[in-house]
């Protein structure tokens, strides 16, 4: 008996007008079975009521009808098993099934068409098709052949990284260095063994450092349950949830961009797997040569920089900041506060004794106790205004004639001449340095500040966001939400600046032999707060001081 599988490998089931299986059969006078819209499209397009196959021709338009027994024959037949192996997603398709896409046997290097086994018979049987190049079937048909002479690719250009044909060798390749695929591989397969070891390694660092991050939030969970079992200042107690929270905010954003970029390195992995396996040279070589020109380590750069700074601040500055909270309560134990219900009558109480009362916390008396507060700050190049230009450890900004080529982004400003540091301030005491030259305006912001437009809302100190001390050679001056104050102070080229986010004051001093306190501001401070720079003359510089390599100085004056 003939088996299913037979009948439906043979080509008596196949329309002659699509050489698809046939769909909706229908009968012609002559005899000939087609697929129903198959034929009607044909009559309609040729205009001649003719059979395709005997050229058998009828005067009026046939009435064509259903052919009911080849249809159920065909029904029968698809479920007892499936005619023609349909394409797996690893294997080519065939580029002329309509129906239904069926795996192809063979590719067509002349067509530059691939198909399946019903398909590949007009190459077998017509003397024209025959002439073509039949290979096996491959998905990058456009890389076997050049563009150029349409003759198959057999050589491989080191010089201009392509496959190219024999006769490329006598025109525009004649002096380059040729070589044969086959050999070309041989030493990039090495290559690729040493960035997927590569690969593999980052994979298994980034699961280390997963763990590292989530194990640290565990931590900070468990201090957080043992603190509320301890009676604490409500202040310092405020103070340290909201530490707390920003770091788990930090670490959590931290732990999904791991997971992301492993994620993303397993793809490629998998990706370099499937290619190292593949026997198509010319496709290896072109792949290889396009993933050899992508830096690994730029897509682990992001989240390397990230976790080195959770690693560090999320765990030792945090219990640094902790320790400080310690000695400030201390410092506090000591102090007198000024009973504000009893206004006028100048109570002095203890602290124990003064439930509603408003305390003073003293300010450093010299430059080695504002150097106890200094943090190190970096220019974010993603703010950057396309007329500054950063040093290369961003801690200078230099103001040029000359537009610098930087990315788009939507926090670079695009009109003012400014640019911000990557660190946000917040919840603690901070002091840094910094060095002009020509004239420079040195503040800071909330990080919300307009980045586009002409308009003050993006310039620092012109709005409700941010604070400014603007230096020239000749003059001071400070400015907040648009109100400027002129200083008069001798002209210094450093400039020292001191935060203190709870107590809501910010502080310039001109640092020199002595350091001269030019102006305070006195406020409340709601977000992190993020140093800034505007720089409106050519020639003119800022540059962040490193704190730990200057001499210390002890005198601290007034205006």
């Amino acid at each position: 008996m003939v088996s299913a599988d037979y009948l439906a490998s043979s080509n008596q089931f196949n329309c002659s007008v699509c050489l698809d299986i046939l769909k909706e059969p229908v009968s012609t006078p002559c005899g000939h079975n087609y697929c129903k819209t198959c034929i009607m499209n044909y009559w309609d397009l040729t205009g001649v009521y003719s059979c395709p196959q005997c050229r058998a021709t009828f005067t009026m338009r046939p009435d064509l009808r259903r052919n009911t027994l080849l249809a159920d024959v065909l029904e029968k037949i698809k479920m007892v098993s499936n005619p023609i192996p349909c394409a797996e997603p690893t294997y080519v398709e065939c580029d002329l099934c309509i129906w239904k896409k069926f795996k192809a046997v063979k590719s067509c290097l002349t067509c530059l068409a691939s198909y399946c086994n019903v398909h590949i018979q007009s190459h077998r049987v017509s003397e024209a098709l025959r002439r073509h190049v039949l290979v096996e079937p491959t998905g990058n048909l456009h890389q076997k052949i050049c563009m150029k002479h349409q003759k198959v690719v057999q050589l491989f250009c080191r010089t201009d990284l392509t496959g190219i044909c024999y006769l490329c060798i006598t025109s525009e390749h004649r002096s380059h260095d040729i070589t044969t695929p086959e050999t070309e591989r041989a030493g990039k397969q090495i290559q690729l063994g040493v960035m997927l070891t590569e690969i593999q390694r980052r994979i298994e660092e980034k699961h280390k450092k997963l763990e590292e991050v989530q194990q640290n939030m565990i931590h900070l969970k468990v201090g957080k349950k043992r603190r509320k079992k301890r009676k604490t200042y409500k202040k310092v107690t405020e103070l340290i949830r909201c530490q707390e929270k920003r770091e788990t905010e930090k670490a959590e954003c931290v732990v999904e961009q791991l997971k992301k970029e492993i994620k993303a390195l397993e793809v490629r992995d998998a990706e370099l797997s499937q290619l190292s396996e593949t026997d198509d040279h010319i496709h290896f070589l072109q792949v290889q040569y396009c993933c050899s020109s992508v830096s690994l380590s730029l897509s682990v750069f992001i989240s390397s920089v990230v976790l080195l700074y959770i690693s560090t601040f999320f765990i030792e500055a945090l219990r640094k900041e902790l320790l400080r909270f310690i000695e400030h309560l201390e410092d506090i134990c000591k102090l007198e506060f000024v009973d504000i219900s009893e206004a006028g009558k100048g109570v002095m109480s203890k602290l124990n004794n003064a439930p509603a009362a408003t305390m003073y916390y003293p300010e450093p008396n010299s430059r080695e106790d504002f150097l106890k507060y200094a943090c190190q700050l970096t220019l974010d190049p993603n703010t950057a205004y396309k007329g500054l230009y950063l040093s290369e450890d961003n801690t200078k900004v230099s103001r040029s004639s000359d537009t610098h080529s930087y990315p788009d982004h939507p926090d670079r400003f695009e009109f003012w001449d400014q640019v911000l540091c990557r660190e946000g301030l917040s919840g603690c005491r901070c002091y840094w340095e910094v060095e002009w030259s020509g004239a420079a305006e040195i503040g800071i912001t909330y990080k919300r500040i307009k980045r586009k437009g002409m308009e003050q809302d993006s310039r620092l100190g012109y709005n409700k966001k941010s604070w400014m001390l603007c230096c020239s050679s000749y003059s001071y001056s400070v400015r907040h939400n648009n109100k400027k104050t002129d200083i008069k102070a001798p002209s210094c080229s450093t400039i020292g600046v001191y935060l203190d986010w709870a107590a809501g004051t910010l502080s310039f001093y001109s640092v020199s032999d002595t350091m001269t306190l030019l102006y305070k501001f006195k406020t409340s401070f709601l977000k992190p707060l993020y140093p800034g720079f505007c720089l409106f003359l050519y020639d003119s510089s800022a540059t962040i001081c490193q704190l730990n390599q200057r001499p210390a100085i002890d005198v601290l004056s007034h205006i």
